[in-house]
């Protein structure tokens, strides 16, 4: 045991620093980005997102420093009247579409299948997805394509939004998004690299070459993938492009769950997909236990080895707070939260397996 505490709190060191190493690393955006001059497609696709998407559309609306500019919005089946919304919010701008979406066939889950949409309506040399529940500041855009040019160009960037949260749960949870690339992924290798496995993405925020998604077979190619965003990253990567993770918590701002029980059944539905496999899941929980939660354990028990494990723990989150809208403090809690996601992803593989994962009213 006093091995595993050891090993466990050297690593929450070594993590740490590695997350030091990162962040000052990471790409950031200028602060006066340069006009764009190429044409532009903002994508958002939206499903029963009336309460939150005129916020998101008067952004898209307000963007600066891009000449040409277009905003499709794609309908996905909504019954709570999001077009409407979307066409009140936009009245007499001739800068916005509002699509109507075309259900999914078998075997293709719904937001791979309305990006396909949104990249096959759209004209831009640059595709910018973002989802209904992100708000843009008004450089974002051009800032964000600056990012994707500089200092290396990149097929696709994911510039990452700062989270907005409620509630205990999501106050838990998703300060450990951000926490877990900066941790565990070394960037700029992973920027070099072509291979699938070190993709980070998140599909809140993308920016990605239109020629580029194209030659990786488009969103179709991701269809059935839980997790597209990663999974279209890794097909770029295959087809020769270079993906990467950018600071965007001063461009945009997501709130992915209004309650609880929304958190719940968000990462219910897709926590399953993000280790491969039963076994990754089983490893990399582990790894968490050892590592996270072993050390202050210990240091309740009067450990000065697991003291510092905790230590690191807690630093490092303090470190990644800027990407989530949340007290610093909380990351005294770091243990109780990779406990809390390890309960979430048993309840999701609970649900892979018994199949009864559902999202939107549509079965996964």
């Amino acid at each position: 045991m006093r091995l595993l505490v050891t090993s466990g709190s050297a690593l929450a060191v070594l993590g740490t620093l590695h997350q030091v190493v990162n962040h000052r690393r990471l790409r950031r955006p200028p602060a006066v980005p340069p006009p764009v001059g190429t044409p532009v497609s903002v994508l958002v696709p939206a499903r029963d997102e009336a309460p939150r998407i005129a916020s998101t559309i008067t952004s898209l609306l307000a963007q600066r420093g891009v000449a040409d500019l277009e905003v499709l919005v794609l309908d996905d089946g909504s019954t709570d009247g999001t077009a409407d919304v979307v066409g009140a919010t936009a009245v007499g701008d001739a800068r916005l579409r509002v699509l109507p979406g075309v259900p999914p066939p078998a075997g293709t889950l719904g937001k791979p299948h309305a990006c396909a949409q949104l990249a096959a309506a759209a004209r831009g040399d640059v595709l910018v997805f973002v989802d209904a529940d992100v708000v843009l500041a008004p450089d974002a855009v051009a800032a964000a394509i600056a990012m994707l040019r500089d200092p290396a160009p990149l097929a696709l960037l994911s510039p990452w939004p700062r989270q907005a949260v409620s509630g205990p749960l999501a106050r838990l949870v998703q300060p450990l998004l951000a926490w877990s690339w900066l941790t565990t992924l070394p960037l700029r290798a992973a920027e070099r690299s072509r291979r699938p496995s070190m993709a980070v993405a998140n599909g809140q925020f993308l920016v990605v070459e239109a020629a580029a998604l194209a030659r990786a077979g488009g969103w179709p190619a991701v269809g059935g993938a839980v997790l597209d965003d990663i999974a279209l990253a890794r097909a770029i990567r295959r087809t020769g492009g270079h993906t990467g993770v950018g600071d965007g918590s001063s461009l945009a701002t997501c709130r992915m769950y209004d309650t609880g029980r929304d958190l719940h059944a968000g990462y219910r539905k897709s926590l399953w997909a993000a280790f491969g496999s039963p076994v990754g899941a089983v490893g990399v929980a582990a790894a968490l236990l050892v590592v996270y939660v072993l050390p202050p354990a210990a240091a309740l028990a009067g450990s000065r080895t697991g003291a510092v494990g905790y230590a690191a723990g807690v630093a490092g989150r303090v470190l990644a707070a800027r990407f989530t809208a949340t007290s610093r403090w909380d990351a005294v809690g770091h243990p109780i939260s990779v406990l809390t996601t390890l309960a979430l992803l048993v309840s999701s593989w609970t649900g892979r397996v018994r199949g009864t994962l559902t999202w939107k009213g549509r079965t996964l």
